[in-house]
Parts: structure tokens; sequence; C-alpha cells
């Protein structure tokens, strides 16, 4: 039952993307909800129902590799649910049916930066339902192999959504993110070609058979292909010109999923066998810790709020792959922060985004210097936002606090100097990022109203919805992730 239900998450957003050809557009919207919440739905049960045994996994291998010369233990397709890939299934499942529902409302007409009539909704619906069933197929895939496969449908899927309106910009930008993330991906492909031909196999746990060299090199093209899609320096240009998506778009774009395929590619290969170098893992966490700073930089020079919140997305990846960097180097705590993070931010930053994107769709604009005052005609925005921002920086009792808690509790037991350097500049950047995030809050939504604010009023029903539950999950999602990544370690 539980191997049916996890095939389910992935076949039933395809059946539902298929389907949107077939409907009349007046259909596809409440055909497109219905799938993503069934989807959500039997992700949800199936969490619950495989939690007594996540700790050791539930694999299934439907489909093996028996035909294929040298084949050793691995299979072609099946599912596998343990707690890493419990926490990237939610994530996908549970945030893609909040941004479906979204659309509904933020897809019309009546939307003053983007109208959209009814002939445009069946393109989207059916990539958008396409990218949940991807996400859903890297969190449950047994091998590499697999999530390779699923990891270059999220390419295609991301580069079809980033170029929906069409105009040169939003061609140019989702050209640029197919081509940046697609050559991480060869990366991959490299590794997983070693993988095979020196073990046979294309089990997560496969480089622990490798020898010492030939096994940094597979983590290192690895590493290489987790930054291009995490958006990790130097790859990190891609991810704010994709800011010409649909905003819903964007929010599941940061929140749930491409770039969160990057961050979990790194996590499920140090946890296959715990055998990636201490010295990658230092590697790893310097690199991140370059990104979060680099990142920080080019907040201050940001006019348009979605690309201020594209910059906060790089920065909280960098913190996810410190944490997974400091399990290499034997912090366990820290790696269970930085899944933990995978989560807690998802919710956080979709809230914050589809802000931006009520914001836009009331008045028009996403300049922080051409909005203001708004917090009286738009109070559950507003709230919204301040709620998405005390989240996503790390104020108690918010998602985010959580697991910044247990990447800095794991720097505080990683040896040597770099542990504190961490700690240090991790905290910095908090700090400064929540002053920032703060003013920008005060300048959009306080003070004189600016004319774009003057007939502003709070979005239709389902993006309001969408805030207020994505406000409770900002709340009460640790709740849920913290007991998951409890049940991870060496």
């Amino acid at each position: 039952m539980l191997t049916a239900a996890l095939v389910l998450v992935i076949v039933l957003p395809v059946l539902g993307a298929a389907s949107t050809r077939f409907m009349a557009p007046r259909s596809i919207r409440g055909t497109a909800v219905g799938v993503s919440l069934a989807t959500a739905l039997v992700a949800c049960w199936a969490v619950w129902a495989g939690w007594a045994t996540l700790g050791g996994g539930n694999r299934a291998d439907l489909v093996d590799l028996d035909w294929l010369p040298g084949t050793v233990g691995t299979g072609l397709f099946g599912v596998l649910l343990d707690p890493l890939a419990a926490v990237l299934l939610l994530v996908a499942t549970v945030i893609g049916f909040l941004t479906v529902l979204y659309s509904t409302s933020y897809l019309r007409e009546g939307n003053r930066e983007h109208a959209v009539g009814p002939e445009g909704q069946a393109s989207y619906y059916f990539w958008l339902l396409a990218f949940l069933a991807s996400m859903a197929g890297v969190a449950v895939a047994p091998n590499f192999l697999q999530l390779f496969f699923f990891w270059e449908l999220t390419t295609v899927c991301s580069w079809a959504l980033i170029s929906y309106y069409r105009s040169e910009k939003s061609l140019r930008a989702g050209f640029k993110a197919l081509l940046m993330t697609h050559a991480g991906g060869l990366f991959f492909l490299l590794a997983i070609l070693i993988l095979f031909a020196r073990t046979g196999s294309f089990d997560f746990d496969a480089p622990a058979r490798l020898e010492g060299s030939l096994r940094g090199w597979v983590y290192g093209f690895l590493m290489v292909a987790a930054w291009a899609k995490a958006a990790q320096l130097p790859f990190h240009t891609w991810l704010p010109d994709a800011m010409e998506a649909p905003t819903p778009i964007s929010a599941y774009l940061h929140a749930a999923s491409m770039v969160k395929a990057g961050v979990f590619l790194m996590a499920r290969a140090v946890s296959g066998g715990w055998v990636m170098s201490p010295e990658l893992g230092a590697l790893l966490a310097i690199m991140a810790l370059v990104t979060v700073l680099v990142a920080l930089s080019f907040y201050f020079v940001q006019d348009d709020l979605k690309r201020l919140l594209a910059y906060s997305t790089i920065a909280h990846l960098g913190y996810v792959l410190l944490g997974v960097a400091m399990g290499a180097m034997g912090s366990t705590v820290g790696f269970q922060g930085g899944v933990l993070h995978i989560l807690c931010h998802s919710f956080a930053k979709a809230t914050l985004f589809l802000c931006a994107g009520a914001l836009a769709y009331a008045t028009g604009s996403r300049s922080i210097s051409a909005l203001g005052g708004l917090a009286r005609s738009m109070p559950l925005t507003a709230t919204a936002f301040f709620v998405g921002v005390l989240a996503v920086t790390g104020i108690p009792p918010f998602s985010c606090f959580w697991s910044k808690f247990m990447i800095l509790a794991g720097a505080m037991r990683v040896p040597g100097a770099l542990g504190p350097i961490i700690l240090v500049l991790l905290l910095a950047e908090s700090l400064v990022a929540f002053g920032w995030m703060l003013h920008v809050g005060q300048k959009v939504f306080f003070g004189t109203p600016t004319e774009p604010a003057l007939a502003a009023k709070d979005p239709p029903g389902a993006m309001k919805w969408t805030l207020v539950a994505l406000m409770a999950g900002s709340l009460l999602i640790p709740l849920v992730g913290i007991p998951l990544v409890h049940l991870m370690g060496r």
C-alpha cells in the first residue's frame, strides 16, 4: 500500500498534466486544484503511514536492470521513503498544491501586472503539474539514475514556466536557467557514469565502494551539479533573472522545487554511506559561506521585491549546504539542521513571494521605491509579509529559528577554526538580513500611501486563503520537521 501511494504521487500529477491538454479552459483550474490536492494528501498519508519505519527507509524496486551487464543490486525504477525523502516530498506536494490554488486567482484578467485570459491556462497548468510530478520523483528516487532522470525533468519544466509570458526578457531568462542548470546536470551525469563503470551500481551508497581519489572526483562533480541547480556561486546569476516568471512559479521555484533539488542531491549523496571526506566537506562549507555573504551584499541594491527575495533564497540555500557540509565533517546536528531548513525555509519563502505576487496583482508594481502605505488597504498581505520576514530570518517561534538553531549548534561541533567562523558569520548575516527585511517591509507597508497603493486591496479568495495557510505553516511546520530530521544520523 505504501509503495502504491509513493508511485501515485508521481502518476497523479502526470495524468493531471496530460488531461489539461484536452479540457475546456474553464475546467482546467478546478482539475489542477483537485489533482494537486489529491497528490498532497497521498504524500502526507504516505509519510504518516511509513513513519514507524522511516529510520530504516522504505524501499521498493519495481523495474530492475538485470538486462544490463555488470549491474549490482540496483533498480531502474522504484521508490524510497526515508526521513530525507519525506522532507522533500512534503515540501514539493504541499507547497505545490498551495501554488496551484493561488494561481487560480492570480492568473486572471484582473491582474494589474500581467493580465492572463483563459487561453493561457492549459500550458501553465500542464507545466506546473509536470513540475510537481518531477519534484515528487526526485524526492522518492531510490538511486542516482532515477534521481538524475527527474532532476533533468525539473530543468525542462522550469525553463517552460520561467518563459511563460513569452516576452523577450522572460525568454532570455528561461534559456539562461536552462543552460546553466543543464550544464550542472552534465557533471551529475559524469558522476553516475563513473559510479556505474567502477561499481556496477547506481545506489546511493555506491560511492563508498570507490577508491579514495575516484570517490573525491565523484563528490566533486556532484557538488558542481548542486551548485548550478541551487544557484550557488559561481552559478547564482540565473535565479534573480528567473523572476520574469509568474509569481506563483517564482514561489514554487524558490520554496519547493528546482533549487531545492540541488541541495537535496548533496544531502542524499553525503548521507549515502557518510564517506565524503572532511576536506571536501570543508570546501562545500566555504563555498556555501561565501555564497551567503555575497548574496547578502546584493540585498541593498535591489528595488524589485522579487529580485530581493531571490537573493535571499540564494543565501538560504547556502545555509542548507552548510548543514550538509557539517554532516561530512562529523556534525550530525548540523546535517539535521540543514535538512530541516529545506522544510522550514519553504513555507517562509513561499509566504514572502506570494505576498509580492499579491502586491503586484493589486498595484501592478513590484518596485520597493514605488510602493508605500499599503498596510491600511492590504492588511492581510501586510500581516503575511511580516510573518514571512520573522520566519525566514529566524525569529522564534517561527520556522527558520529551529533550523538555524540546529545549524549554529552544529557549527559549534565542527573541529578546528572553521566552526567558530561559520557561527559568527551566520549570526551576523541573520542580524543584517533581519534589519534590511524589516526596512523593506516598513517602506512598502507604512508611511504615506503612494499612488499605486490608493486603489489597492487584499487579493481575492484563493490567494487570500493560500497566504493564511502559509502563515500557519511558517509557525507549525517545525512540529513535523524536527521529529523527521531526528530520525537521521550516522
